[in-house]
């Protein structure tokens, strides 16, 4: 397996896997851990991850039996390649694969109505808000240049079998935005919960999960909080990482 100068191999400390990841590139945060935790999905399912940037998701929900087929696309070519190098490194290789392909072109390059459910940890700004990182990379990891909401939403619904699901993980003050794209491609919000850092803080992330035609009934979960008073993790997140 070749590892290039610039990669290092980290140990997800589940069930043995791998993930390969550039050492001063984008790297996978805790908001991909929480949103595999949150995923409710049968160990059968056909799963899509778009912008799977270094495929954490796809490997992480294999490694927790939560899906069987998984498809990971993004539109960096030196991502994707990493990705697959990924799967091969774990062996998995026939289960888990990705696919340079724009969220745009999906309806083009993928049957619709074929997956059960669709994961995402997509930009969490507008492309027009704050300063734009001069790393490419991290540029379209963080900011909209490339996906909206409106293309996840658009893709999602093309994608999903009738009753499969969307989860995503965000910002929360996004949230207007996310609900008024899932009303209009008719993926209902079925399940949200808040993250907050501390206890005294405001939420800075949402994990939320829409169904395709489901109806309108949204439970609030209870809030997840990250950090302690003395700033180590909560015993929930040490569980999630030990589940990880």
């Amino acid at each position: 397996m070749k590892i290039l100068d610039n990669e290092i191999i980290d140990d997800l400390q589940l069930k043995g896997l791998k993930l390969i990841q550039k050492k001063n590139g984008f790297k996978f945060g805790i908001d991909a851990v929480l949103l595999s935790d949150f995923v409710q999905i049968d160990k059968n399912a056909k799963v899509f991850d778009i912008g799977t940037g270094t495929g954490i998701l796809p490997v992480l929900l294999y490694g927790k039996d939560k899906g069987d087929t998984f498809f990971g696309i993004d539109i960096q070519e030196d991502m994707i390649e990493m990705a697959q190098r990924s799967a091969v490194l774990n062996g998995i290789e026939d289960y888990v694969r990705f696919v340079l392909c724009d969220v745009k072109d999906t309806n083009s390059r993928f049957e619709g109505g074929s997956f059960d459910a669709v994961v995402t940890n997509p930009p969490y700004m507008k492309a027009g808000d704050g300063l734009l990182n001069p790393n490419p990379a991290k540029a379209v990891s963080r900011h909209e240049v490339a996906c909206t909401i409106d293309d996840i939403l658009k893709a999602s619904h093309y994608l999903l079998k009738e009753k499969g699901k969307l989860f995503m993980v965000h910002r929360p003050h996004r949230l207007p935005d996310i609900f008024e794209a899932m009303r209009k491609y008719k993926i209902e919000p079925k399940r949200m919960r808040f993250v907050y850092p501390q206890m005294q803080k405001e939420p800075n992330l949402v994990l939320l999960c829409g169904v395709k035609y489901g109806k309108q009934e949204l439970r609030v979960e209870k809030p997840l909080f990250v950090y302690d008073e003395n700033y180590l993790y909560t015993e929930e997140v040490r569980k999630i990482y030990l589940r990880t």
